[in-house]
């Protein structure tokens, strides 16, 4: 696998974050490099959704740096994290139930007929059908109705048409939070293909999951978190499920099989 020796993408110096009294994430160092697939691992807790939060905009950092493409960065909202050319799925997905796939994937950036017309402009639905159907394509995604309104597709389908969504606008980096979390097998395989693609266009990518499997199988590194700290990064290809699972509790040699989840 590739373990990331080019260009820096996204760097992290000193992230902290604090809520009240309670320290969240302290003293973050991290580096994610060009084409390169990791994983951000860590019990519940951890700091793993606290460090998410900041490098998308979500949330702003107590202290510390964030710098992209070799520039200090400060996103005040996802939207400034979106511009730079970041790309997130969460859990709860960020999707419209009655609006049908092309209405998803452009939603908050819809194609417009004669823009400078600003609100009274019309929504280019043609366009917007051809670039969705050119997404999916691309993520190797298979809608066979795309008029049909998300409340009537699985949740495997719902999940593939936010990644399809991600990836059409990610020119940089893309982060998923346990996108498979909710799946069955068969779903769990086609959203894991998805990002085998990704790979193979080599977009970074950053992977939450509780996983061990997942994670063995689809990233070049492991970031593990402990009680809100980064307690280790670990090459994929050059570690055990064990020796994750020892670094993710703070006990040696936890026993645990690498195909297990470790909660």
């Amino acid at each position: 696998m590739n373990t990331g020796s080019g260009r820096v993408v996204l760097e992290t110096r000193g992230l902290t974050k604090h809520y009240g009294g309670v320290r969240a994430l302290s003293d973050a160092n991290f580096v994610l490099h060009e084409g390169e697939h990791v994983a951000i691992v860590g019990d519940n807790g951890a700091g793993k959704s606290t460090f998410v939060r900041q490098i998308t905009g979500v949330e702003v950092p107590t202290s510390g740096e964030i710098l992209f493409d070799g520039k200090p960065v400060k996103f005040e909202s996802p939207v400034d994290a979106r511009q730079t050319g970041i790309e997130a799925v969460f859990q709860n997905l960020a999707l419209a139930d009655d609006l049908d796939v092309p209405s998803n994937i452009f939603l908050g950036r819809e194609e417009k007929i004669l823009p400078w017309l600003g609100p009274f402009a019309f929504v280019n639905e043609k366009k917007m059908r051809e670039r969705s159907i050119a997404a999916l394509e691309t993520t190797g995604v298979k809608i066979p109705n795309l008029s049909s309104s998300l409340r009537h597709m699985s949740g495997g389908q719902r999940q593939c048409v936010a990644i399809s969504r991600a990836a059409s606008f990610a020119s940089k980096l893309i982060l998923m939070d346990e996108p498979t979390a909710a799946l069955g097998v068969q779903e769990t395989t086609q959203v894991e293909n998805i990002i085998r693609r990704l790979k193979q266009k080599r977009i970074p990518l950053i992977l939450v999951s509780h996983n061990l499997r997942q994670v063995f199988n689809l990233v070049d590194k492991i970031w593990v978190f402990r009680r809100g700290e980064i307690a280790g990064m670990l090459e994929a290809d050059k570690t055990t499920g064990n020796e994750v699972v020892s670094m993710i509790t703070g006990v040696a040699d936890s026993g645990v099989h690498e195909n297990a989840s470790y909660i």
